[in-house]
Protein backbone atom coordinates (compact mmCIF):
# COMPACT_ATOMS: atom_id res chain seq x y z
CA UNK A 1 0.00 0.00 0.00
CA UNK A 2 1.40 3.50 -0.81
CA UNK A 3 0.47 6.69 1.40
CA UNK A 4 -0.67 9.39 -0.61
CA UNK A 5 -0.70 13.01 1.49
CA UNK A 6 -4.00 14.81 0.56
CA UNK A 7 -3.46 18.08 2.91
CA UNK A 8 -3.94 19.26 6.59
CA UNK A 9 -6.47 18.21 8.77
CA UNK A 10 -7.27 21.71 8.85
CA UNK A 11 -8.23 21.73 5.21
CA UNK A 12 -11.43 19.49 6.99
CA UNK A 13 -13.92 21.46 8.50
CA UNK A 14 -14.84 20.11 12.26
CA UNK A 15 -17.96 17.69 11.45
CA UNK A 16 -17.09 18.10 7.49
CA UNK A 17 -15.84 16.14 4.75
CA UNK A 18 -13.89 16.64 1.30
CA UNK A 19 -13.69 14.29 -2.02
CA UNK A 20 -10.71 13.64 -3.19
CA UNK A 21 -10.70 11.74 -6.82
CA UNK A 22 -8.53 9.07 -7.51
CA UNK A 23 -7.91 6.34 -9.82
CA UNK A 24 -10.15 4.13 -8.03
CA UNK A 25 -12.78 6.36 -7.91
CA UNK A 26 -14.34 9.61 -5.85
CA UNK A 27 -13.04 9.36 -2.14
CA UNK A 28 -14.69 11.00 0.70
CA UNK A 29 -12.96 11.92 3.36
CA UNK A 30 -14.33 13.15 6.80
CA UNK A 31 -13.55 15.14 10.24
CA UNK A 32 -15.51 14.31 12.80
CA UNK A 33 -16.03 17.03 15.36
CA UNK A 34 -12.87 15.63 17.71
CA UNK A 35 -10.35 15.65 14.91
CA UNK A 36 -10.65 11.58 13.68
CA UNK A 37 -10.09 11.42 10.28
CA UNK A 38 -12.03 8.69 8.27
CA UNK A 39 -12.29 7.75 4.31
CA UNK A 40 -14.97 5.79 2.41
CA UNK A 41 -15.69 5.75 -0.81
CA UNK A 42 -17.89 8.98 -1.93
CA UNK A 43 -20.78 7.03 -3.50
CA UNK A 44 -23.83 5.75 -1.65
CA UNK A 45 -24.68 2.64 -2.80
CA UNK A 46 -28.85 3.35 -2.56
CA UNK A 47 -28.90 6.11 -5.20
CA UNK A 48 -25.82 6.99 -6.08
CA UNK A 49 -25.60 9.94 -3.32
CA UNK A 50 -22.14 11.97 -3.00
CA UNK A 51 -21.39 11.21 1.11
CA UNK A 52 -19.05 13.67 1.31
CA UNK A 53 -21.57 16.27 0.86
CA UNK A 54 -24.09 14.72 3.65
CA UNK A 55 -23.47 15.28 7.16
CA UNK A 56 -21.72 13.92 9.66
CA UNK A 57 -22.58 12.92 13.22
CA UNK A 58 -20.12 11.18 15.57
CA UNK A 59 -18.38 8.94 13.82
CA UNK A 60 -21.40 8.62 11.05
CA UNK A 61 -22.61 10.43 8.11
CA UNK A 62 -26.12 10.63 6.80
CA UNK A 63 -26.30 10.63 2.80
CA UNK A 64 -27.77 13.82 1.17
CA UNK A 65 -30.13 12.41 -1.15
CA UNK A 66 -32.56 10.21 0.84
CA UNK A 67 -30.94 9.78 4.46
CA UNK A 68 -28.66 6.72 4.74
CA UNK A 69 -26.63 6.75 7.36
CA UNK A 70 -23.33 4.76 7.60
CA UNK A 71 -20.97 4.10 10.20
CA UNK A 72 -17.03 6.17 8.72
CA UNK A 73 -15.31 3.20 10.92
CA UNK A 74 -16.80 0.38 8.90
CA UNK A 75 -18.89 1.63 6.27
CA UNK A 76 -21.79 -0.03 7.05
CA UNK A 77 -25.02 1.02 6.63
CA UNK A 78 -26.80 1.48 10.04
CA UNK A 79 -30.52 1.25 11.56
CA UNK A 80 -32.92 -0.42 9.34
CA UNK A 81 -30.96 0.50 5.72
CA UNK A 82 -28.83 -2.26 4.12
CA UNK A 83 -25.56 -1.82 2.47
CA UNK A 84 -21.99 -0.92 2.89
CA UNK A 85 -19.53 1.51 1.38
CA UNK A 86 -15.32 0.97 1.06
CA UNK A 87 -13.43 1.94 3.67
CA UNK A 88 -9.70 3.48 2.74
CA UNK A 89 -6.96 3.52 5.31
CA UNK A 90 -6.01 6.81 6.79
CA UNK A 91 -3.26 8.12 8.95
CA UNK A 92 -2.56 11.60 10.39
CA UNK A 93 0.81 12.34 11.16
CA UNK A 94 1.78 15.35 12.37
CA UNK A 95 -1.71 16.93 11.45
CA UNK A 96 -1.31 15.42 8.09
CA UNK A 97 -3.72 13.05 6.31
CA UNK A 98 -2.87 10.76 4.16
CA UNK A 99 -5.03 7.84 2.11
CA UNK A 100 -3.42 4.49 2.06
CA UNK A 101 -3.98 3.53 -1.94
CA UNK A 102 -2.84 1.15 -4.61
CA UNK A 103 -2.66 3.66 -7.11
CA UNK A 104 -1.30 7.60 -7.36
CA UNK A 105 -3.43 9.95 -6.63
CA UNK A 106 -5.03 12.19 -9.35
CA UNK A 107 -6.36 15.21 -8.22
CA UNK A 108 -8.11 16.82 -5.15
CA UNK A 109 -11.63 18.99 -5.89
Amino acid sequence: MNWHDIGMIDDIPARGARCVVTPQGKIGVFRTADDRVYAIEDHCPHRGGPLSEGIVHGAAVTCPLHNWVFSLETGQALGADEGTVKTIPVRVVDRRIALGLDLALMAAE
